[in-house]
């Protein structure tokens, strides 16, 4: 069975650059993450293993019991921010550059006085910072969930893993449902995600089936699967090469091999070996 590699696949440099942050960390035992570092079981299970503590994604607003808390690539609110430094607590900051990107944009379009549509997963922890930041703002996953609003002044951002054909869809719904409204949308779908999607794309036509990489709980892996199915391809999504079930390849010639942003390199590999040796 031949096995082809997508172009663009795997770690994006702002999970890179949060895990090079947590190896620098001298003691991690006094650290508490403030969350997932990245949405990937072996990159957490790793963690935890060099002493570091962890504040689960559902029980982030309990106060972290270290001195040190270490905010992950997901990044925050302006609010929690505070929140925890009032309580006495130093900030190792991790957020992606390109998430950043996203508060700005946001925070700009609450300035100019438009309420601010943000598509993106309700309770995803990237989209929980941005609009906690905000007076004003509602959260859109999906075109059945545009109305129109009273507002007249619209702003619209993105979740930074949205899938760009996604975003495109919901923001068209939202011009055709508000048809007299000033509507101004920033585009802040980071690169990496749109690489890692076109590059799917590409794949998808060549191959059988496709092996999809990835923490479960990855938005950005799931997109990943949910796009080689709108492409007509199987995919399975996998978090390791011990998930891999060799009665999926039965008849399969050729199959793609993807990944999502949070996952190690070394992940990949041992999937891409244990597909060659089936």
């Amino acid at each position: 069975m031949q096995v082809l590699i997508a172009e663009a696949l795997g770690f994006c440099f702002g999970v890179r650059d949060a895990l090079e942050a947590a190896e620098r960390t001298p003691d991690p035992g006094r650290v508490t993450i403030h969350g997932e570092l990245v949405h990937n079981p072996v990159v957490t299970h790793r963690l935890q293993s060099k002493g570091f503590q962890q504040n689960p994604e559902a029980k982030r607003d309990e106060l972290p019991p270290t001195p040190l808390v270490m905010i992950t690539a997901h990044g925050i609110s302006d609010r929690e921010r505070h929140r925890l430094e009032k309580a006495g607590h130093q900030l190792i900051d991790t957020t992606c550059p390109l998430v950043q990107r996203v508060h700005r944009a946001a925070q700009q379009l609450a300035d100019e006085g438009r309420y601010v549509v943000i598509i993106g997963r309700p309770g995803h922890v990237e989209v929980r910072g941005i609009h906690e930041d905000l007076a004003d703002a509602e959260i859109v996953e999906s075109v059945a969930a545009v109305r129109n609003y009273a507002q007249r002044r619209l702003g619209i951002v993105c979740q930074s893993t949205t899938p760009p054909r996604v975003a495109e869809a919901i923001v068209t719904a939202i011009r055709e449902a508000n048809p007299d409204a000033d509507i101004r949308f920033v585009d802040t779908i980071c690169q990496p995600t749109r690489d890692r999607q076109e590059a799917v794309v590409k794949l998808a036509p060549q191959v059988d089936a496709m092996v999809v990489v990835g923490g479960k709980n990855s938005n950005n892996t799931r997109e990943l699967a949910s796009l080689c199915q709108a492409q007509h391809v199987p995919a399975f999504h996998v978090e390791s090469a011990a998930d891999l079930n060799a009665e999926w390849f039965r008849g399969c010639r050729v199959v793609g091999l993807t990944a999502g942003t949070s996952t190690l390199d070394e992940t990949i590999d041992e999937v891409r070996r244990q597909l060659e040796a089936l």
